[in-house]
C-alpha cells in the first residue's frame, strides 16, 4: 500500500509540473485556432446538454462515465458536458441519483453533439434517498467542504410554522451555526454572517432574511440547486472570506404548464411555470406573502390606522434557446418586509436582483457564459406623528456586475476555466433628515463609490486513476473612488481610543483615493485510496473588500455596508483543510467524512468601547482591525437509503480574535464561537403516504460580556467591566427538538390515477418548549430601594421562542 502511494506521489509530482506548464500556456492555446485544429486532429469531442425528460430542466452535476477509459466528466451549472476522446467506439453512462441510468453507445469518428434527457425514477420505498448526487460522489469528486441539499430533502425537514426554509436547512450541516433563534444569516467555520457570499442566480444578496431571521428570502418552490462551499473555494468565486452559498433557480417547465403552492400558518405561496415555446423557451413565476396583519384586522382595530406586519417576495425567470450554440436567461427577485406602526411610522427593508445571462458555445470544447447582474438592498426608517416632529432615514447598497466566464474542455483529464469580473458599488450609508418643532436638520452621510475587479485562471486535472487536482489563481483589485464629499485621515492614539481627524480633503468624482490588489491562490487535491474512500486536502486565500458595520450579535436590517477605504483595509482569509471520506455498506448506504480545518484572517473589524455606529460620518475613527483564527473538526455521517435515513453532524471548533486595544491585546472568543455543535436529522417512510421527520440540535452557549463590578451613584447602579475583558462568559447551552409528519394525498380517485398531487405537513417546532437564551442582560431591581440597604440588580434571560409552536400547511401541485 505504501509502495503504491509512493509511486502515485512520484508520478503525481512529475505530472503536477506538467500541469502547471499546461496551466500557464492554456490561455494562449485557446486563441490559436490553427494550433487547436492541429492539436485535436486525432481526437474528437462528445458534448451536449443534459435535462430532465419530464420538464426540460437542466441537470447540474450529472456524471458522464466512459467505461472504456474508466473516466469521465460532470455537467456544469447549465447542464452542459464535454469530453474529448480518441476515435473509436465508447459506451457512455449518464448517472444522476433519483434518475434511471442511461447508457449510450457512441461510434466516435468525428465531433458529436449528444443531448440527453434523463427519466426520473418512480422509486420503491427501499430506494428512497436524501441526496441529489451520484453514488460515491462525495468520495470521487475533487470537492471538499461542500454540502449540497436537494429541494426534496429541504421540504422533508421539520418546518418552522409549516414552511420549509433554505437557510434553516443549511444550519443543520457541519461547520454551520447561528447565534440563536431569530438571528439573521448564519456562521460558517467561525466566520461572521457578513463573511458569507450569498448568491441568487449569481446576484449577491446582502440580507437573506424575512421576518427578522425567521424565514429566508428564497422560495423553495423556485429553487433548483443549493450548494454551500466552506473550503477549497474555486478561483471563479471571490469577495468573501468564509463561505459561498450558491442558490440556482429553476428555469421553468419547457414541456407543459404546471402550478404548485401551499397555504400555511404564516404565509401562502403560488408558483406557475410552463413553456413559452415548447422545448425552446419557458418561464417560472413564484410569489409568497404573509398575512398575519390580514387575520389580525378581524380581531383588533390596532391595524386600522395604516399599520402593517407582513413580508412578500416575487421570483421570476425565463429562458430562450436561440439555437444550439446560444441560450439566454433572465431572472429577477423582488422582496420586502413591512413593519408599520401606523401610516407614518415604522420601517421596511428589501432586496431586488436581476440576472441576465448569455450562454455561448464557441465550439464543442469552449463553453462561455456572460452575466450581467444588478443587486440592491435598502431599508427605510420613519418616526413621528406629524410633519413638525419626525425623523426619516433610508440607506442602500447597489451593485452592478459583469462576469465573462469560459470553460475549455482540453481533454478527458483537463478542464480549464478562466474569466473575470467587474463590480461597481454605490453605498448610501444614511439619507437622514430630522424635524424638531418644525426645524429641519439634515444629518445624512454622503455616498461612497468603489470598483472591484478580478481575473482568474484555473484547471481541473486528473493524474492517473488516483490523483485529481484543482488549482487556480485569482487576481483581484479594489478601488475606493471619489464622490462629492469630504474624506478624512485619522491619527493613531493609544489602541482602543477613538481616533481624531488629522486631515480633511476632497477628491474628484471617480478619482481613485485608495487601491488594493491581492493574489488569491487556490489549490485542492484528492487521492483515491479505493473505490469507496479518499483523502482530500485544500488551501485557499480569499479577499473581502466590503464590510458590515454592526455591533449586534447577528446582522439586522439596520446594519450598514461600507467599502474598504484609505482607513479600512480589506479582510484577508487563508484556510487549510484536510479530510478523509469513506462510504460503507453494500450499496453505499452510509456516507462518512471527517475534516479538520484552520482559518487565519487579517484586518477583521471590531469596535472601540462606546462606538457610535449609526449615522456617523466619522465612523472610521471608531473602528479597530485585528487578526482572527478559527480551527476545528467536522464529522458527518449520512444514511442515504432505506425506509429510515438521515444524518449526524458534529463540529468541534474554536473562533478567536486578537485586536490591539481590546481585551488587553489578548485573544478573545468571538460572539459566534461555539465549542460543540451537534445535529441529528432523521426521516422515516412509514408507507407511500406517511413520512415522519425530526431534527435535534445541541450546541454550546455563545460568549457574551458580563460586567465585573459596579458603581452606585445615589439611587442608580452603573455596571462596569473593570478588566476590559471581551466576551468573558457564556450563556447556557442551546438545544431543541422539532418533529413533523407529511401526509401525501391519495394517488387514485374513483379507480383512476389523479392528475394532481397534494400533501399536508404537520409540525411541532421546539417540541419540549425549551427557553433557549438569545442573550442575558442586567437591570436594577427598583423594589430594593429601602433606606440603608444596598441596591439589588438582576440578570434577565431573553428567549426569542419559549414554547412549542404547532403548525400545519396544505401543499398542492398540478
Amino acid at each position: 500500500m505504501l509502495k503504491q502511494i509512493y509511486k502515485d506521489w512520484l508520478f503525481g509530482k512529475v505530472a503536477i509540473w506538467k500541469g502547471i506548464r499546461l496551466f500557464l500556456i492554456s490561455t494562449l492555446i485557446l486563441f490559436l485556432t490553427p494550433t487547436l485544429k492541429t492539436f485535436a486532429q486525432d481526437k474528437y469531442t462528445v458534448s451536449g446538454y443534459i435535462k430532465d425528460q419530464s420538464n426540460g430542466e437542466s441537470l447540474i452535476g450529472v456524471t458522464v462515465f466512459v467505461k472504456e477509459i474508466a473516466n469521465g466528466t460532470v455537467s456544469n451549472n447549465y447542464g452542459y458536458y464535454s469530453i474529448t476522446l480518441s476515435p473509436g467506439t465508447y459506451h457512455l453512462e449518464y448517472r444522476y441519483l433519483g434518475y434511471h441510468i442511461l447508457e449510450k453507445e457512441i461510434n466516435l469518428s468525428g465531433n458529436q453533439k449528444v443531448d440527453i434527457e434523463l427519466i426520473s425514477e418512480q422509486q420503491e420505498l427501499e430506494e428512497i434517498v436524501i441526496q441529489a448526487d451520484p453514488e460515491d460522489a462525495n468520495v470521487t469528486s475533487i470537492e471538499m467542504s461542500v454540502n449540497k441539499l436537494d429541494i426534496k430533502t429541504i421540504q422533508k425537514l421539520p418546518p418552522f410554522f409549516g414552511e420549509a426554509d433554505i437557510i434553516k436547512s443549511i444550519q443543520l450541516l457541519p461547520g454551520v451555526s447561528t447565534v440563536g433563534e431569530g438571528a439573521s444569516g448564519f456562521n460558517v467555520r467561525g466566520g461572521s454572517t457578513s463573511q458569507n457570499l450569498i448568491l441568487l442566480d449569481e446576484a449577491p444578496v446582502y440580507n437573506s432574511s424575512h421576518l427578522l431571521g425567521f424565514f429566508s428570502v428564497f422560495n423553495p418552490d423556485a429553487v433548483k440547486d443549493v450548494k454551500l462551499i466552506k473550503g477549497g473555494i474555486p478561483a471563479n468565486y471571490g469577495g468573501r472570506i468564509a463561505s459561498i452559498l450558491d442558490v440556482r433557480m429553476k428555469e421553468g417547465n419547457s414541456k407543459a404548464f404546471a402550478a404548485q403552492g401551499g397555504i400555511g400558518s404564516v404565509f401562502s405561496r403560488l408558483t406557475l411555470e410552463g413553456p413559452i415555446a415548447k422545448d425552446k423557451a419557458s418561464f417560472i413565476f413564484a410569489a409568497r406573502r404573509s398575512y398575519a396583519d390580514v387575520f389580525a384586522k378581524v380581531f383588533t382595530d390596532a391595524l386600522d390606522d395604516g399599520a402593517a406586519l407582513n413580508f412578500y417576495d416575487l421570483t421570476f425567470k425565463t429562458n430562450y434557446n436561440i439555437n444550439k450554440n446560444n441560450r439566454i436567461y433572465l431572472s429577477a427577485y423582488l422582496g420586502r418586509d413591512n413593519f408599520k406602526f401606523d401610516e407614518n411610522q415604522g420601517f421596511n427593508w428589501g432586496n431586488q436582483t436581476t440576472t441576465l445571462r448569455w450562454n455561448h458555445l464557441f465550439n464543442d470544447r469552449l463553453f462561455s457564459n456572460f452575466t450581467f447582474l444588478f443587486s440592491n438592498y435598502d431599508y427605510v426608517l420613519a418616526f413621528g406623528e406629524n410633519e413638525m416632529d419626525r425623523f426619516d432615514w433610508n440607506s442602500n447598497v447597489t451593485t452592478f456586475d459583469f462576469k465573462p466566464e469560459f470553460s475549455y474542455f482540453l481533454n478527458s483529464d483537463n478542464e480549464i476555466s478562466f474569466g473575470g469580473e467587474a463590480l461597481l458599488y454605490n453605498f448610501e450609508p444614511a439619507n437622514a433628515v430630522g424635524v424638531s418643532n418644525g426645524e429641519r436638520r439634515d444629518v445624512s452621510v454622503d455616498r461612497k463609490l468603489a470598483l472591484e475587479s478580478a481575473l482568474y485562471l484555473a484547471n481541473d486535472q486528473q493524474i492517473g486513476s488516483n490523483i485529481t487536482l484543482q488549482y487556480g489563481l485569482r487576481l483581484s483589485n479594489f478601488r475606493y473612488l471619489g464622490a462629492p464629499t469630504d474624506y478624512y485621515e485619522f491619527d493613531n492614539p493609544e489602541p482602543g481610543i477613538r481616533r481624531n481627524v488629522t486631515q480633511v480633503f476632497q477628491a474628484d468624482e471617480w478619482e481613485t483615493i485608495q487601491s488594493y490588489s491581492n493574489l488569491e491562490p487556490r489549490f485542492s487535491l484528492k487521492y483515491q485510496l479505493s473505490s469507496n474512500s479518499s483523502i482530500k486536502a485544500s488551501y485557499n486565500r480569499t479577499t473581502q473588500y466590503i464590510h458590515l458595520v454592526s455591533n449586534t450579535t447577528a446582522s439586522n436590517p439596520l446594519d450598514i455596508w461600507t467599502p474598504s477605504t484609505n482607513n479600512i483595509k480589506p479582510q484577508l482569509g487563508d484556510q487549510w483543510v484536510l479530510g478523509f471520506f469513506k462510504n460503507f455498506g453494500p450499496n453505499n448506504d452510509f456516507e462518512t467524512s471527517i475534516e479538520a480545518y484552520y482559518r487565519k484572517t487579517q484586518n477583521q473589524i471590531d469596535y472601540i468601547d462606546g462606538a457610535d455606529l449609526l449615522i456617523n460620518e466619522l465612523i472610521e475613527g471608531d473602528l479597530l482591525a485585528g487578526d482572527g483564527r478559527a480551527y476545528g473538526l467536522e464529522l458527518f455521517i449520512k444514511k442515504n437509503k432505506g425506509r429510515f435515513n438521515g444524518w449526524l453532524s458534529y463540529t468541534l471548533g474554536k473562533t478567536e480574535l486578537q485586536v490591539e486595544g481590546i481585551n488587553g491585546g489578548n485573544w478573545y472568543p468571538t460572539r459566534y464561537d461555539q465549542t460543540h455543535n451537534l445535529k441529528l436529522v432523521g426521516f422515516y417512510e412509514l408507507n407511500d403516504r406517511w413520512t415522519f421527520s425530526a431534527n435535534f440540535t445541541l450546541k454550546s452557549g455563545t460568549p457574551t460580556t458580563f460586567p465585573t463590578s459596579r458603581f452606585q451613584i445615589q439611587d442608580y447602579v452603573i455596571p462596569y467591566n473593570y478588566s476590559g475583558s471581551r466576551n468573558n462568559t457564556r450563556i447556557p447551552a442551546f438545544h431543541r427538538l422539532d418533529i413533523s409528519a407529511t401526509l401525501q394525498g391519495k394517488k387514485m380517485r374513483k379507480g383512476k390515477v389523479r392528475k394532481n398531487e397534494d400533501y399536508w405537513v404537520f409540525g411541532i417546532y421546539n417540541l419540549y418548549s425549551r427557553k433557549n437564551p438569545f442573550s442575558i442582560y442586567f437591570s436594577q431591581d427598583d423594589d430594593s430601594l429601602v433606606g440603608g440597604e444596598p441596591i439589588r440588580t438582576q440578570a434577565t434571560q431573553l428567549s426569542i421562542i419559549g414554547s412549542f409552536i404547532p403548525s400545519v400547511s396544505y401543499n398542492f401541485k398540478f
